[in-house]
């Protein structure tokens, strides 16, 4: 586990490199995929489906092969996602925006009506383990915003991914996944209806398929792979910061894991304590490499400057292990999600707290939010004149119109009266 001095910026920068999240044959891989999937519909999807997802059979599962899927997972294990579930929608219904009506002038009202999506495309991983709670992240807040057809795509869905789809009211589940199960759902196939929006997580070529079919549809963020940033004091613990960095380290080997903390003392003490943990982690291979590519403890010069660097890099989850998170947290500006104190542990975000674990990657985090209900509502204006308004504005409508150089546009205004402007 690398300790790095903040002076060194260059090393700082490169634990977050953009080719984490891109590359060039990637790029051409996945866009002859999607190109294949927007040609050939469903026959592409079956052929690629069998190469890349082993796919034997039927391409949606049936509703009552999930209920039969369902009911084989342990009670326990439903009790869980129906908790999961129950704290998401909690969340999720106190993110509706709501419209509202305005006048902006005498005569003259404006509007803003918010509707939901018709249809939105949630896509779940289907990795070495089933990951149920991505299904309830993305799913869940689209049903609150009131989309009325949620798809899901997951290219091997275990009995608790069903379970879970039943329990956030998805309408149809498709055993696909990858490049090909994002381009189905943005151009739709015989099988697999178009979307609106694709939503959720997944690996590098799931990612760049949802950015070559944006503008087709529209996608929730370009997310890579996990990050955590734990920002620490000499009143951490350093067994409870190195869990916490294990535990985003051990999802993918581009995972970044990275600690601040202005002492050197601290350092080398959680530098100890992940390598004692990290004789006992079951993914030791995967975060072994993310460690070693992209860990690292960094010793700030100051508070200021730990402040500073969390900022600039923007990450998907921060942590704040010191004496006073509270006013830590109010000079942190840009991460997906801030953690309060030594036991708001990141998980409890990943699974419980209820708000949305879908969260900006890859210094996104200056500029997009976490995945919520908001994302699943579209806002239209709807502008309202009466006569008399609409004269009375006139002059200042056509003298902008005019310097802009559109005379029609302003001749579109002059129409409405006869006696002229």
């Amino acid at each position: 586990m690398k300790i790095v001095d903040s002076s060194n910026r260059r090393a700082v920068a490169a634990l977050l490199s953009p080719e984490r999240v891109r590359d060039a044959a990637t790029d051409r891989q996945v866009a002859a995929i999607v190109g294949e999937v927007r040609a050939g519909g469903d026959a592409a999807l079956r052929r690629l489906a069998r190469k890349f997802d082993r796919l034997d059979g039927p391409i949606e599962v049936s509703r009552a092969e999930m209920e039969r899927a369902a009911a084989t997972v342990p009670r326990a294990v439903r009790a869980a996602i129906r908790t999961a579930a129950r704290h998401i929608r909690t969340v999720a219904r106190r993110q509706v925006p709501r419209g509202w009506r305005a006048t902006v002038a005498p005569g003259v009202t404006v509007e803003q009506r918010v509707v939901p999506l018709d249809r939105v495309g949630c896509y779940v991983p289907g990795g070495r383990y089933p990951l149920p709670s991505s299904l309830l992240m993305t799913a869940i807040p689209a049903k609150v915003a009131g989309v009325a057809d949620v798809v899901a795509a997951c290219p091997r869905p275990e009995p608790v991914v069903m379970a879970a789809a039943l329990e956030a009211g998805v309408s149809r589940l498709f055993r696909v996944g990858g490049a090909h199960a994002v381009a189905a759902m943005a151009y739709g196939t015989k099988t697999i209806p178009q979307v609106d929006k694709i939503v959720g997580p997944g690996n590098i070529f799931v990612a760049t398929a949802k950015r070559m079919v944006f503008g087709e549809v529209d996608i929730d963020s370009i997310a890579g792979p996990s990050e955590i940033l734990v920002l620490v004091d000499n009143s951490a613990d350093p067994v409870h910061v190195a869990a916490d960095m294990l535990s985003q380290a051990e999802h993918d080997e581009l995972a970044a894991a990275l600690c601040i903390t202005t002492s050197s003392s601290s350092a080398q003490r959680i530098q100890t304590a992940i390598e004692d943990r990290l004789r006992r982690t079951k993914r030791q291979a995967i975060t072994l490499q993310s460690l070693k590519k992209y860990g690292a403890i960094i010793v700030a010069r100051g508070i200021e400057e730990m402040i500073e660097l969390a900022n600039d890099i923007a990450p998907e989850h921060i942590e704040l292990i010191v004496k006073e998170p509270e006013k830590l947290a109010a000079r942190i500006h840009n991460a997906g999600a801030i953690f309060l104190g030594a036991y708001s542990a990141p998980p409890l975000g990943d699974y419980l707290a209820g708000p949305n674990h879908v969260l900006p990657t890859g210094g996104s985090a200056r500029f997009f939010s976490p995945l919520g209900t908001y994302d699943f509502l579209k806002r239209t204006s709807i502008i309202r004149a009466e006569r008399r308004a609409l004269k009375a504005l006139a002059p200042t409508i056509t003298h902008l119109a005019r310097l802009e150089g559109l005379d029609d546009h302003a001749r579109s205004v002059e129409a409405r009266f006869r006696e002229g402007l």
